[in-house]
């Protein structure tokens, strides 16, 4: 089994890679970070459910990661379960939100791009802390 930095794993026996929750922290305040800047940066801050879908999306996402149980959160009352379940959700809920809400034929790609990435990181998440020696 190969050992990629600190509680990576590729190459497990069932084949699995694993990021840890603290890697998995990272990536969650620079998603929600980009939630809210999408829409000013890509062009589609037009005051539309395509705008204010990933930015409440991504407000929601830095608040509930704050509340999470791993290294970044700061009140860690969320367990890490339950915050991948609200990425799940929040992924879902955004790559269909083109759809939903009737935007699909000005802007979708990046609420699909996003929203599945929500849904598949978790898959790659641990969903506890390992211990340490």
């Amino acid at each position: 089994m190969a050992r990629i930095g600190a509680g990576n794993t590729v190459g497990s026996a069932n084949g699995a890679y694993s990021d840890p929750p603290r890697v998995h922290g990272i990536i969650d305040y620079i998603v929600g970070a980009l939630l809210i800047l999408a829409p000013f940066i890509l062009g589609f801050a037009d005051g539309t459910a395509a705008q204010w879908v990933p930015i409440i999306l991504g407000a929601g996402a830095l608040l509930y990661s704050l509340l999470t149980d791993y290294e970044l959160g700061v009140a860690r009352v969320i367990p890490m379960p339950v915050h991948l379940g609200l990425d799940n959700a929040s992924g879902l809920l955004l790559a269909a939100s083109p759809w939903l809400f009737g935007f699909a034929h000005r802007i979708w790609w990046p609420h699909v791009l996003v929203g599945v990435s929500e849904i598949v990181i978790p898959l790659l998440t641990q969903r506890h802390a390992r211990a340490t020696r």
